[in-house]
């Protein structure tokens, strides 16, 4: 195994001493999980140990608004949870055994949605959307939590959105990795057409795979829905890791 060697100083009090920091040579992909509005880290922390066995390292993090910063909810807005996005992303990217032109976002939910709009502005490779939402991009500085209302967005999620219409679709437009969107069957939060929406914008993507979880609401409520995801997520990236993308369209059955 090739190995990477760099100088370094060690702190000692008010002196320095100097070292040297040997790790392997290869680095490896980086994998940003973003999680959805009223959620938290500790939902993907299992699927990050997966991938990271497989070789990834992963971060995840709470969105400011929710968790430890919960008395912040009413008040963050897209705009605030897009710096989060770009902080967590920067901080990833700059880890010493990071691959920087390796790096996987997945996101769900609104975390899809940041996602999706994180490719306009940082190198990503990989692009994996569970149950991705949709918002109109008016009112970008304003509480996230107004915009349900504000937006009316039960009847704007069930239209047709041209990307040009959408920040977060124009993204997609652009961005040619590999993609990995997976829609819920019973989905009344982001119904069928916003994914319809999405996978029409991918139409620069290296690879897209399509995969709709029988049987599965937008929280993946049932525990059997969270692991089938888990399995279909890493078998995911281990055919990315392989270099061998499979464009495919799947409904996946569950027990």
């Amino acid at each position: 195994m090739t190995t990477r060697e760099e100088p370094v100083y060690i702190r000692v009090e008010n002196e320095h001493i100097l070292g040297t920091l040997i790790t392997p040579g290869t680095l490896m992909p980086g994998v940003l999980f973003v999680h959805g509005w009223g959620g938290d880290q500790h939902q993907y922390v299992t699927r990050a140990s997966e991938l990271a066995a497989l070789g990834c390292v992963c971060v995840t993090f709470d969105l400011r608004g929710h968790a430890q910063t919960q008395a912040q909810f009413e008040s963050v807005s897209r705009e605030d949870g897009m710096r989060d996005v770009l902080a967590a992303y920067d901080f990833l990217g700059a880890q010493r055994n990071v691959d920087s032109d390796s790096i996987a976002v997945v996101g769900s939910s609104y975390g899809g949605y940041l996602a999706a709009l994180l490719t306009a502005l940082r190198p990503v490779k990989w692009l994996a959307l569970r149950a991705p939402a949709l918002y109109k991009d008016s009112e970008w500085e304003l509480p996230k939590w107004r915009l349900k209302k504000l937006h009316n967005l039960d009847e704007y999620r069930k239209q047709p959105v041209p990307p040009n219409e959408s920040r977060a679709l124009t993204a997609c437009t652009r961005f040619d990795g590999d993609v990995l969107i997976v829609a819920s069957e019973y989905d009344f939060v982001v119904p069928h057409q916003v994914i319809a929406n999405y996978r029409e914008a991918c139409s620069r993507a290296r690879s897209v795979t399509y995969r709709v979880m029988a049987g599965a609401d937008h929280g993946l409520t049932d525990e059997s829905m969270q692991q089938a995801y888990t399995n279909l997520l890493v078998e995911w990236f281990r055919h990315m890791l392989a270099e061998s993308p499979v464009t495919s369209e799947t409904t996946v059955p569950m027990a």
